[in-house]
């Protein structure tokens, strides 16, 4: 099944799982879900999450004070598998999927309706020696990440290892730093559009308003919001706010 059912302008939404309240994860992703999103990462809060900016840690601390873990993230999930629509990636660290156990970790996403996993220290030799045949017996996908430092070959690689899409990460920086896209980012953009990838590409960190997401999309097939779409949930009317951000962007 096609992931996506468009080429052009993607919306990913990247939240915390349990924040701002333990339960808001399936309320959330239900919203988000209503406001026609294409794609929905739910985070996996991590007490050491290297890649992510100071929001996403705060919200990654706050997460994991409420309560919330892996197992109760399944079971939160599994609550509304086949009330949605919207394709759900879980985003986390390689250590987090080792610990839960790998085939328990994919067997648990087949269960709770889960496309996909994004693992961005997860080294891609060691998903093709060891999981890439787990990960295929449980039907899910994988995104690897590239960066501005990625070389041609090894983002061929990278990109062939991906059937999920291909995750362009716009800058050498962490999540939610960046508020504008510089010619220099444009420029490693252009660079990878001309190398005509087969998957589908989106750009994220950074994306943070109509504005970036727009810029983002001429040059890939969409992008992903997350640390802006977290400062605009206060955990008063869930509803709401994930409506009134989504038409800002839209």
């Amino acid at each position: 099944m096609k992931l996506f059912q468009k080429e052009k302008d993607i919306l990913v939404v990247y939240f915390t799982a349990g924040y701002p309240n333990l339960n808001d994860t399936t309320k959330i992703i239900q919203s988000l879900d209503k406001e026609g999103v294409d794609l929905i990462e739910v985070g996996m809060p991590y007490s050491d999450p290297l890649a992510d900016g100071t929001t996403i840690q705060e919200t990654s601390k706050i997460a994991l004070e409420n309560g919330m873990s892996i197992h109760l993230l399944f079971e939160q999930l599994a609550s509304i598998k086949g009330q949605i629509q919207t394709p759900l990636f879980i985003m986390g660290y390689f250590n987090q999927f080792l610990q839960f156990g790998a085939e328990k970790f994919l067997s648990k996403c087949k269960e709770s309706g889960v496309s996909g996993l994004i693992l961005p220290d997860l080294p891609v030799e060691i998903y093709e020696q060891k999981y890439q045949l787990l990960f295929k017996k449980y039907g899910i996908k994988i995104s690897f990440l590239i960066t501005p430092k990625t070389v041609d070959k090894r983002i061929e690689k990278l990109s062939n290892a991906s059937n999920g899409f291909v995750y362009i990460v716009s800058s050498a920086s962490t999540t939610g730093s960046k508020k504008e896209i510089t010619q220099e980012q444009i420029d490693y953009f252009q660079r990878i559009k001309q190398m005509n990838l087969p998957n589908v590409q989106l750009i994220g960190f950074g994306i943070s308003d109509r504005e970036t997401f727009s810029k983002a999309c001429q040059y890939a097939n969409g992008a992903i919001i997350g640390s802006s779409f977290l400062n605009a949930l206060k955990g008063k009317n869930i509803e709401t706010e994930v409506s009134d951000f989504i038409q800002s962007i839209k």
